[in-house]
C-alpha cells in the first residue's frame, strides 16, 4: 500500500510544471525591451501600450519555427479584429532583434502587422513566471539557420490597462491559443461598452 501510493505521489510531482504561470488577477510585470514592427527596430513599452488599452502578451519558443509560425500568421491575419477590440499585440521571444526585424516584415508570418520584441536573457518570461530553457544544440529552424537561443513556452497573457492579467492562456495549439486571446479582448470590449 505504501509502495502504491509512494508512485502516487511522485507521478503526480513528477507531472507538475516547474513554473506556475501568472494567472488570472495577477499584476503584471512592467518591462521594455528592444522590439520590432515590420522590419523596424523599435521598443515596446508595456506601461505606455497599457494607456491606450488591454495588451496581448504572447511568449513563444522561437522566430521561424513551425508552431510559432502559424502562430504569428494567425495572430497576423486576425490584427484587425483585435485592434476592432482596443487590443495591441506584442510576440516576445529570446530571438535577437536581426531575426526578429526579419520575421516581423515576413509575408507569411508577422506581415508587418504584429510587433515582436527581444527577451534576450529570458528575464521578462521568468518575471511571468514561465519555464525557459536554453538552446538545444544543433537545433535549426525552418529556414535551415541555427538557433543559438534560449526558448520560452508557449503562453499567452492578456494585460488590462490597470496592468492586471484578464486571462493567461497557455497548453493549447498556435491557433486555440489566438482564438481564445481573440475571445478574451472581446468579452473585455463588451463588457466596457455595457
Amino acid at each position: 500500500m505504501k509502495k502504491h501510493l509512494l508512485l502516487g505521489l511522485l507521478a503526480t510531482t513528477l507531472t507538475l510544471p516547474a513554473f506556475a504561470a501568472l494567472k488570472e488577477g495577477d499584476t503584471a510585470p512592467n518591462f521594455k525591451i528592444p522590439a520590432s514592427f515590420a522590419g523596424k527596430a523599435t521598443e515596446f513599452s508595456l506601461k505606455d501600450q497599457l494607456k491606450k488599452g488591454p495588451v496581448v502578451v504572447y511568449f513563444y519558443p522561437s522566430a521561424y519555427t513551425n508552431g510559432c509560425n502559424l502562430q504569428a500568421h494567425t495572430f497576423s491575419v486576425n490584427s484587425e479584429k483585435f485592434t476592432a477590440a482596443g487590443a495591441t499585440i506584442i510576440g516576445v521571444s529570446q530571438d535577437d532583434i536581426g531575426r526578429l526585424n526579419e520575421f516581423s516584415a515576413d509575408p507569411e508570418f508577422c506581415a508587418g502587422k504584429i510587433a515582436v520584441g527581444s527577451d534576450a536573457d529570458g528575464k521578462v518570461a521568468k518575471s511571468f513566471q514561465l519555464e525557459t530553457r536554453p538552446a538545444a544544440e544543433g537545433k535549426k529552424d525552418t529556414r535551415g539557420v541555427t538557433i543559438d537561443h534560449g526558448f520560452t513556452e508557449r503562453t499567452t497573457f492578456i494585460v488590462t490597462p490597470d496592468g492586471k492579467i484578464a486571462a493567461t492562456i497557455g497548453g493549447l495549439t498556435s491557433p486555440e491559443n489566438v482564438a481564445k486571446s481573440l475571445e478574451a479582448v472581446e468579452k473585455l470590449a463588451a463588457a466596457k461598452k455595457g
